[in-house]
């Protein structure tokens, strides 16, 4: 377990202030106290990140600064010491033995529009709040929708999360087939698909019944037959079928459920498809690569997550919709205390969130800096380098686990389970100790280590090292 130090001890506040930093903006003249302030704190943002590759991804340090203001407010040199405590005990994503999970290092231009996003702290509540920003909410979920098959009429809204997003699909879904007062609701997906589906079920005040996962095939996809055996069974036992989650990208090995066979079966039931494509869905930008997850067009709802993948700054969700009127039909209560809305409906009355901080710019800018010849080279890269590891331990007594996409996990083929996460255990240890960080899913009653390989700084002998330790690891004592 890391080890914890207090703010107070890790260094001391100056008595008096030695410069002073006003609290606000100047609304009438430029602040050069300001503008030095944010120049230090980008410059300390940048001396750590250029020492990533110094330091190991998971810190050495749980810092635990004091979490409480003084009598007086601090100098502009006590608030940078601050940020400067909080950042040595930060986990390290630029680190290029940060392979464990899919929070890839963050596009520059999306860091930059992070920090315009919060000093103009305009609220995508209402458009007289944000007014080009909400319509610029509005083009780039639209456009998004179409490059991913939805159609020109699709669109959708930003969130705070993929949970949020796989939230709000499901409440939509309920809304619009009238099953709102309804009990007695069941909901299908994949027995592999992602904690947050339970989670919004029980949001939604439904039981935990509510909720059937379907069999797995070999390859961790969602069987077809096993799905149709389900809704027929719902349909002879009159349980009404709020809808069925298909993924496209599952959390440990990224496997895609078949989604044209899924979706026939809710065509001929009459039953919502929802596609939690939070880690897989970014592949459908790509023309070489969106044959990974095909048939995304045929969801009636589909989460998105830029953040997992293409480096846009936490966080980055998107609900996309082929009807997005559908978002202002089941969460429109009216905004009486705002003018009324330039469009169909204010932001704040498409989702579950009101207030919302204008989280599209980063996206925007971030995929602006990107091109389309900067998201495939990523994509690209991160299946390079899944395969290139892949590869590496092939020939290694080990269960692989894996899908089409970036991620890779295996376990040792000889162990029982209890020896499995035993050697779990240790072997990361000894991948840390190497600066290679990896994580330690429990996956079909096994503990295994899992690769996700979208960090686009990681090398050709950063994945060697990792199979050497493997390799090493499985060796008889």
């Amino acid at each position: 377990m890391a080890a914890e130090r207090s703010g107070s001890l890790a260094h001391a506040h100056p008595s008096q202030p030695q410069r002073s930093l006003a609290c606000f903006p100047d609304p009438l003249r430029e602040d050069p106290a300001l503008e030095s302030f944010l120049r230090e704190a980008s410059a300390r943002l940048c001396q750590w990140w250029a020492g990533s590759a110094q330091r190991s991804p998971l810190p050495l340090l749980s810092v635990l600064p004091e979490p409480g203001p003084l009598q007086q407010g601090l100098s502009p040199e006590a608030l940078l010491e601050d940020l400067q405590l909080v950042m040595d005990g930060a986990y390290n994503p630029i680190h290029p033995g940060a392979m464990a999970h899919l929070d890839p290092p963050p596009l520059t231009a999306s860091v930059a529009a992070d920090l315009v996003c919060a000093g103009l702290n305009n609220n995508l509540l209402a458009e007289e709040l944000s007014p080009s920003l909400s319509r610029l909410e509005r083009s780039l979920t639209t456009w998004m929708a179409e490059q991913l098959g939805l159609g020109e009429s699709a669109g959708g809204v930003a969130a705070s999360g993929g949970s949020l997003s796989n939230l709000m699909a499901l409440v939509v879904a309920r809304h619009q087939a009238g099953l709102a007062e309804a009990q007695g609701l069941t909901v299908f997906c994949s027995a592999d698909a992602h904690v947050s589906i339970a989670k919004a079920l029980m949001v939604m005040g439904l039981p935990k019944q509510s909720l059937q996962t379907i069999e797995t095939d070999a390859e961790g996809r969602l069987s077809p037959d096993a799905l149709a055996q389900a809704l027929k069974d719902a349909e002879r036992d009159g349980r009404r079928v709020l809808a069925v989650v298909a993924t496209a990208g599952t959390t440990v090995r990224g496997a895609v459920d078949p989604l044209a066979s899924i979706s026939d079966l809710c065509r001929l039931h009459g039953v919502w498809l929802h596609v939690d494509g939070a880690i897989g869905a970014v592949f459908g930008l790509s023309q070489s690569h969106k044959q990974l997850v095909p048939d995304l067009d045929r969801a009636d709802s589909l989460t998105v997550n830029p953040q997992k993948l293409l480096g846009i700054t936490k966080t980055s969700s998107l609900l996309l919709l082929k009807r997005p009127e559908l978002l202002a039909s089941c969460f429109g209560t009216g905004l009486p205390y705002m003018e009324p809305s330039w469009a169909d409906a204010h932001g704040g009355e498409c989702g579950l969130q009101g207030t919302r901080p204008a989280e599209i710019l980063k996206l925007w800018l971030g995929l602006r800096q990107l091109g389309l010849d900067g998201i495939e080279s990523l994509l690209h890269g991160a299946l390079q380098r899944r395969a290139e590891l892949q590869q590496h331990l092939s020939a290694l007594p080990l269960m692989l686990r894996s899908g089409p996409l970036h991620l890779l996990a295996f376990t040792p083929s000889a162990l029982e389970a209890h020896e499995a996460e035993r050697w779990s255990i240790q072997t990361r240890q000894q991948l840390l100790e190497q600066q290679l960080m990896l994580s330690r899913p429990l996956y079909a009653g096994r503990h295994h280590l899992k690769a996700v390989l979208g960090n686009p700084h990681t090398r050709s002998s950063d994945l060697a090292a990792v199979a050497s330790v493997i390799q090493q690891s499985l060796a008889p004592a």
